[in-house]
């Protein structure tokens, strides 16, 4: 059983059609020592192969569908960017009105200052809170 290498045959009539071209050359080469190219470099010789007179048009063929068989690489978009840390809008609330009444309640103070440094209330934080609003708010 033989092997029918068609990047090979199609690689020795474009050097032989175009022996002065660099690119040519470098797919050969590339060829050679790697043992594949790469779907758009494939793509570059197909198009330079239509132009040679002569050449089998069942091997044009084969190398389309060599081609096609590739996986075509799509760049995705950015995602987009959340910020770090979402503020608690409820929990920020619930302070400002505790501190509009009582301004030198410390524990209410120590949740303004973690809320101001970005940080995430706990839940026992959180309920502590609103107990807090309960009794001294409503």
């Amino acid at each position: 059983m033989s092997h029918v290498d068609v990047v090979s045959d199609i690689l020795s009539a474009a050097l032989k059609a175009y022996p002065e071209s660099d690119f040519v050359q470098s797919l050969s080469h590339q060829y050679l020592v790697r043992g594949s190219l790469s779907k758009r470099q494939l793509e570059g010789l197909y198009k330079k192969a239509e132009r040679i007179k002569g050449l089998p048009p069942n091997k044009l063929a084969t190398l389309e569908a060599i081609i096609l068989k590739r996986p075509k690489k799509y760049k995705s978009s950015l995602p987009v960017s959340e910020p770090l840390f979402k503020k608690d809008e409820a929990s920020i609330k619930m302070i400002e009105e505790i501190l509009a009444k009582y301004p030198q309640h410390k524990r209410v103070l120590f949740f303004q200052a973690k809320c101001m440094n970005n940080e995430d209330l706990s839940p026992t934080e959180t309920t502590e809170l609103a107990k807090f609003h309960k009794l001294l708010i409503k």
